[in-house]
């Protein structure tokens, strides 16, 4: 395959969060680069959190490995151990069925950049902060399994 470049693939800053949960990531902005380069056997994203965005709600995954690099700026790493702050070159990872909610927030003044791989992603999501739940092929869920 040929050399591909950042603007080969769609930006957006969508989310599948029912509304009551989405603020916190409306300025996440992502390129999902592993379908559209022909991968289908996990996902790459490259993203960019704009000043006080988060990646995610707080999270873990049943089935999902999840792996992620800062490329440049810096972010909050907030898991179940605490918080530590990431810059450029840092690198986390969160085993499939470990049970440790993590996301990372964006507190500087200035954009942070990071590439993060994870599985298919067809799995159970928790979030144990907050009423959700993603249950694999039934979409977010209260965690009493009613819908949004």
């Amino acid at each position: 395959m040929p050399k591909l470049t950042l603007d080969a693939f769609p930006l957006t800053s969508a989310t599948g969060y029912p509304p009551e949960y989405a603020g916190p990531v409306r300025d996440r902005w992502y390129r999902r680069l592993g379908p559209a380069s022909g991968l289908s056997q996990f996902g790459v994203s490259h993203v960019t959190l704009k000043p006080g965005a988060c990646s995610s709600q707080r999270h873990w995954h049943e089935g999902e490995d999840e792996f992620l690099v800062i490329l440049s700026g810096e972010a909050i790493l907030i898991d179940d151990a605490g918080e530590q702050v990431m810059r450029p070159g840092d690198c986390a990872s969160f085993p499939a069925g470990e049970a440790n909610g993590h996301m990372l927030q964006n507190r500087a003044p200035f954009d942070c950049v990071f590439v993060a791989v994870g599985g298919p992603g067809d799995t159970d999501c928790h979030y144990p902060d907050i009423d959700m739940h993603l249950a694999a092929g039934q979409g977010f869920r209260h965690k009493d399994g009613s819908s949004f």
